[in-house]
């Protein structure tokens, strides 16, 4: 199933996309968050659409949300690419890098990406995100895929020089409004054949900066599931972020490009569909 929410912010429903039509699917389930996956949503949602054919079609017109409410974190890691770790003259990590993003950092695909008030270096990211299934704790790493529901398409915008140069830890650098556009939907695993093996891209105002694959992993998502529940419950609906490969504006050489007000990104994975956000600039 490929999962969507559609309306107005903040007054999102739940849908499903079926080939390139969206239906409403607000009177099976109230929404996708954390109780549905909990509760077998996913499972008790497929048996629903086998014998419902009548559903309410969605015109395409409609806003796209997050494809997951709020969920109780978003966890990213970082440095997760080699050649990224490269391009920005960093370690390749011997354990997985992890950092949180706000979850009010999180909206639609298509959202305007607002550059935050004083910032001079908001930089792209594209990623491969995943969502958690169920509760993990200290979840072992050949069982761990059993705790991934879905996949979905992230961009994890960042501000360099909050992140880098204030002090502290990246979250300050992660976590503003609209730095975390996920979708356009939750492509459950049966909709993916390999996970590890996805074409990634961005591009900003028509001109490519990353172009790679999933391949290309330092660490995969099963042992991302196995180690960070080692540290953390993971609860139904967190959204884990797994990294960007090379091309982001802060490692372009001899000087780093980055986000103006106007701008256009667009980027997209293999199977999990393509958003767009133009940048637009703070306004109290």
């Amino acid at each position: 199933m490929k999962l969507i929410r559609f309306g107005e912010i903040g007054k999102e429903k739940p849908g499903v996309l079926i080939g390139e039509k969206r239906y409403d699917v607000s009177s099976i389930v109230t929404d996708f968050n954390e109780s549905f996956f909990e509760e077998n949503g996913l499972e008790k949602l497929k048996k629903a659409l086998e014998s419902n054919s009548s559903l309410p079609e969605v015109d395409a017109s409609v806003r796209l949300g997050s494809p997951v409410a709020r969920p109780s974190k978003i966890i990213c890691i970082g440095l997760n690419y080699i050649d990224h770790c490269k391009e920005t003259n960093a370690p390749i990590p011997t354990e997985p890098i992890i950092f949180f993003k706000s979850t009010t950092s999180l909206c639609g695909p298509d959202d305007d990406l607002i550059i935050p008030k004083n910032s001079e270096k908001t930089d792209w990211e594209v990623e491969l995100a995943f969502i958690v299934g169920k509760k993990a704790s200290y979840v072992e790493e050949a069982e761990a895929l059993d705790y991934v529901a879905g996949y979905a398409l992230l961009n994890d915008y960042s501000e360099r020089a909050f992140q880098l140069e204030r002090g502290g830890q990246w979250a300050k650098g992660k976590g503003s409004d609209t730095f975390a556009p996920l979708g356009p939907f939750l492509a459950t695993k049966d909709e993916i054949a390999d996970v590890d093996n996805l074409k990634m891209w961005l591009t900003v105002n028509g001109k490519k900066y990353q172009d790679s694959n999933t391949l290309n992993l330092v660490f995969k998502i099963p042992y991302l599931v196995h180690y960070l529940s080692q540290f953390m419950t993971l609860l139904p609906g967190d959204i884990i972020s797994t990294g960007t490969p090379p091309g982001v504006g802060l490692g372009i050489k001899p000087d780093p490009i980055y986000i103006k007000a106007g701008d256009v990104v667009e980027l997209g994975i293999e199977g999990l569909g393509t958003s767009k956000q133009k940048a637009v600039a703070y306004q109290k």
